[in-house]
C-alpha cells in the first residue's frame, strides 16, 4: 500500500475514532501559559503538567511573577515532571522574553521560536491552539506512529513535520496531530503496542516493532 492510500485510510478513520481529540494542556484560555505548559511537558505527560501549573500560578501569579520569581521556587514547583533545572531556567526565560514584550504571545512559527526553551513542537501547539492555524505537532506520539505507519523514515522531529505536510491536506493539520497523539496514547504504545486490538492492524506496516 502507498503512503498516500494509507493516509487517506486514516483521515477517514481518525476522526470517528477521536472525534474529541484535542489539546489536554490546561491554560485557562490564556496562550502564555500555555507556552509554558508546553515547555514543561517535554519529556513528561500533559497529566502531569497538569498537576503542577496550577500550583505554579497560585505562588506566581502571573508571566511577570514568573519572571521575577527565585530559581530555588520554580524548581521545587517543576520538580515533579523531571529535568527541573532545566526546565526551571527555560520557563523563567521564556517568561522574561514575554514581559519584555507586553505579555504578547506572537502568532508565527519564527517569532515563537526565538522565544527562549521554545522549540516548534512548542511553537506548532500555539499556531494550532491558540491561533487556529494550521500546525503538525510532532510530539513523541506522533512521532512514534508517524515511523510505525510508515508515513516518514526521519526521526528528526522538524524532518517529520515536512514529510507530513507534503502528506497530508492543510485543512487536517492540527486535528490529525491531536488524533494520532491520543491513538499513541490509547493503543499504539511505546513499548506493548496493542497490535491485535488495533483498528490499523490491517494496513499498518508496523515499522519498528
Amino acid at each position: 500500500m502507498r503512503r498516500t492510500e494509507r493516509v487517506a485510510i486514516l483521515l477517514e478513520m481518525l476522526p470517528v475514532m477521536y472525534p474529541n481529540a484535542r489539546c489536554l494542556l490546561d491554560y485557562e484560555g490564556k496562550p502564555e501559559r500555555l507556552l509554558i505548559a508546553t515547555i514543561l511537558s517535554a519529556r513528561t505527560t500533559d497529566a502531569a503538567v497538569n498537576k503542577v501549573t496550577p500550583h505554579l500560578w497560585k505562588k506566581v501569579r502571573n508571566i511577570e511573577g514568573l519572571s521575577a520569581s527565585c530559581k530555588e521556587l520554580i524548581e521545587e514547583i517543576v520538580h515533579p515532571l523531571g529535568f527541573f533545572r532545566s526546565k526551571a531556567r527555560s520557563i523563567q526565560e521564556a517568561a522574561a522574553w514575554l514581559t519584555a514584550h507586553e505579555d504578547v504571545v506572537p502568532g508565527t512559527i519564527d517569532e515563537l521560536i526565538t522565544i527562549p526553551g521554545v522549540g516548534r513542537k512548542t511553537a506548532n501547539v500555539i499556531i494550532g491552539e491558540v491561533f487556529h492555524k494550521p500546525a503538525i505537532i510532532v510530539d513523541t506520539h506522533f512521532s512514534r506512529l508517524s515511523l510505525r505507519l510508515d508515513l516518514t523514515r526521519n526521526t528528526q522531529p522538524s524532518k517529520i513535520e515536512v514529510d507530513l505536510k507534503r502528506l497530508l491536506p492543510k485543512d487536517s493539520w492540527t486535528s490529525f496531530s491531536h488524533q494520532l497523539g491520543f491513538h499513541g496514547r490509547e493503543v499504539c504504545l511505546s513499548r506493548k503496542p496493542k497490535c491485535s486490538s488495533c483498528e490499523f492492524n490491517g494496513f499498518c506496516p508496523k515499522k519498528g516493532v
